[in-house]
């Protein structure tokens, strides 16, 4: 089941992107391509495919549109905060 989540509006730009969102996505070749809008999402398998072309998986890989494989990146980790009592010893 394909389930669309960003309708594509507005007129096909000359700049040879598919993306037809004002402004603009990233490109799939940006630093930033997973702020693309995701126009199908297929979350019973755990993927979405952004306008520019990038499938994005819940485990945090991706797919780029020339075949480029991105492999998952670590989880965010959390930082302990330093309350009185739990301070790191160096020693």
């Amino acid at each position: 089941m394909i389930t669309a989540t960003a309708p594509l509006t507005g007129t096909p730009r000359s700049t040879g992107r598919a993306c037809r969102h004002d402004p603009p996505c990233p490109p799939a070749n940006a630093v930033d391509h997973a702020a693309a809008h995701i126009v199908a999402s297929y979350p019973e398998q755990g993927w979405v495919l952004r306008c520019n072309g990038v499938i994005t998986f819940d485990d945090r890989g991706e797919l780029l549109p020339d075949g480029t494989t991105v492999p998952p990146s670590p989880a965010p980790t959390r930082h302990r905060i330093a309350t009185p009592g739990n301070e790191a010893t160096h020693g």
